[in-house]
């Protein structure tokens, strides 16, 4: 077996999983990162070209949302621009603090929102939208993706849940279409990470595409299980992806 189709076999399956979940409920990047590492790449070969399949995985989710017309434009547009701003100062915050005060701080806000989770058992199932006009929808819309992009930059893993979360509490948006204005705000700000990853040679495209691939047909089929099955469907999976952030976290902290 030849070393490039050893790296396809642990990579393409394990992507269009990952692109299925993250086009659910956010949380991709917790099983494709691991996966590039897996297979042997370096680290910033491997942020590369995971961003460039998540990138393609988020435009089949997209999409394929906005094929059904869940997406809810004015708010996945201002978030997007949110989204840029924050992650640039995410990132430029992540290099003035510690990795570890960052993780301990994730530790702990991530069961706060778990138990916000299953206390609220009716979050983005029986909403009643919240009447916004235009300018506070957008500035919410964009404070929202501002949060999220930094926590981006800072950390990373779980962004989508995030602003899955954000959308469905603030703007009292149902689950199903707070995961596809989220899918739209995330391609835009992968899009920017592909570039910057490009330009520093990052990218291993022999494996990014056929990756890409894979993750485009694992988010377009994960997008439609999440219209399929409704909000109940994306709140499970919520819980999935936050358990993993959570155990990823704590491995990171206490065994890296």
């Amino acid at each position: 077996m030849t070393e490039y189709l050893r790296i396809l076999i642990i990579v393409c399956p394990l992507i269009g999983l990952a692109g299925f979940i993250d086009a659910i409920a956010g949380g991709g990047g917790l099983i494709s990162l691991p996966a590039y590492l897996l297979s042997g790449l370096p680290a910033h070969t491997a942020h590369g070209t995971g961003k460039f399949s998540s990138a393609c995985g988020l435009a089949s989710a997209s999409y394929k949302y906005l094929k059904e017309g869940t997406v809810r434009m004015s708010v996945a547009l201002y978030s997007a621009l949110g989204c840029l701003a924050g992650a640039y100062i995410g990132t430029s915050l992540a290099i003035f603090l510690p990795e570890k005060t960052l993780r301990m701080v994730m530790l702990i806000a991530i069961p706060i929102v778990a138990v916000f989770l299953a206390t609220k058992k009716d979050i983005g199932t029986n909403v009643s939208e919240v009447k916004l006009d235009k300018t506070k929808e957008a500035v919410l819309s964009a404070v929202i993706g501002l949060v999220v992009g930094i926590y981006d930059g800072l950390i990373g893993p779980g962004a989508g849940t995030f602003l899955i979360l954000g959308f469905t509490s603030f703007l009292g948006i149902d689950l199903v279409m707070s995961s596809a204005c989220a899918k739209v705000s995330n391609f835009a700000s992968n899009i920017t990470s592909v570039v910057l990853y490009a330009l520093r040679g990052n990218i291993l495209y022999h494996v990014a595409v056929p990756a890409a691939l894979c993750s485009m047909l694992g988010s377009y089929m994960g997008a439609k299980q999440a219209v399929k099955g409704g909000s109940a469907r994306v709140k499970k999976m919520m819980y999935v992806v936050l358990v993993l952030l959570f155990v990823k976290l704590a491995y990171d902290l206490f065994m890296g």
